[in-house]
């Protein structure tokens, strides 16, 4: 190696003990997290190194959403000097040389949701990423009641974000006439969805299904009521006089069916009976009447 050559080396090594080192450190988080409303949630932030002896000193977790002094967990020189209830790290047994400094949330509450920040201080340079919780509900399953009006209401709650009830006929695509929708938020975020029906006179429905949809259109419960005394079809009419004529009549084609066969299978059987006996008495009958020959003369002798 030539002298120039070594001197091209020579600063090239000393740039790269130089350098920020920042260059050689990274914090990768998942830029959106989903968490379920009264479940733990897990913001999931690991430092990225190069460097195997990396130690970390400050950790600092904040809502972005929130007065920048009001952190969440901070770790600081070996020892947690700050901590809201509530939040920790995702590994109990976490130190200086653990790199996964993910967050973990006790208790999901609707207003947990929203845009964190986490700050790393390492020996090696100083990290920052953000990331955003998305915080969902799953609603109950829809009661629905008749009401002394002949109105339906169906109704569904524990949700989040708002969501939609929807009605439906038996065999009819989404009922929106006549339906009036309600939605009011509890003070721990959650919506209650509330829907009432009226039910036309003229309406030849007999089954309603309320349904209840999440805030992206996907379908999470729904529940069917039969209304008995709704009114009947033409057809539907038809159908119930001629029952009753349905269910004389086929019992006494039945049974004359089985009075027909019956009496064939009678006559057919007489009928063999005869024409067997006929052929063994005809013989039987010629024997009594015939007259010996010698008999006769013999009486002529005497």
């Amino acid at each position: 190696m030539n002298m120039a050559s070594m001197c091209i080396l020579l600063i090239i090594l000393f740039s790269i003990e130089n350098a920020n080192t920042d260059e050689f450190i990274s914090l990768d988080c998942r830029a959106e997290q989903l968490g379920q409303y009264g479940r733990q949630s897990l913001l999931e932030c690991v430092v990225k190194t190069l460097q195997k002896d990396t130690l970390i000193r400050i950790v600092s977790w904040k809502k972005a959403d929130r007065n920048n002094t009001d952190a969440l967990l901070v770790f600081n020189e070996e020892a947690i000097i700050k901590q809201k209830p509530g939040f920790l790290f995702a590994q109990p047994s976490w130190d200086v040389r653990n790199m996964n400094v993910s967050l973990l949330i006790n208790n999901t509450a609707v207003e947990d949701k929203g845009n964190y920040t986490c700050d790393v201080i390492t020996d090696r340079g100083t990290v920052f990423k953000r990331t955003h919780l998305k915080v969902t509900a799953k609603y109950s399953n829809p009661t629905i009641t008749l009401n002394a009006d002949k109105t339906l209401t169906c109704n569904s709650d524990g949700g989040y974000p708002k969501g939609q009830l929807c009605w439906f006929g038996e065999g009819i695509a989404e009922l929106t006439s006549n339906v009036t929708t309600e939605v009011n938020q509890t003070a721990g975020g959650l919506f209650q969805l509330s829907s009432r029906l009226v039910v036309g006179k003229e309406s030849s429905v007999s089954k309603y299904t309320c349904s209840v949809f999440n805030a992206s259109g996907g379908l999470e419960e729904k529940t069917q009521y039969p209304v008995m005394d709704a009114p009947k079809t033409e057809e539907q009419e038809q159908r119930k006089v001629l029952d009753p004529a349905t269910r004389i009549v086929a019992p006494v084609v039945v049974i004359g069916s089985l009075i027909v066969g019956l009496l064939l299978a009678l006559l057919i059987y007489r009928k063999r009976s005869q024409k067997t006996r006929r052929p063994s008495t005809a013989p039987l009958m010629g024997v009594h009447l015939r007259v010996p020959t010698s008999d006769v003369e013999d009486g002529d002798d005497t």
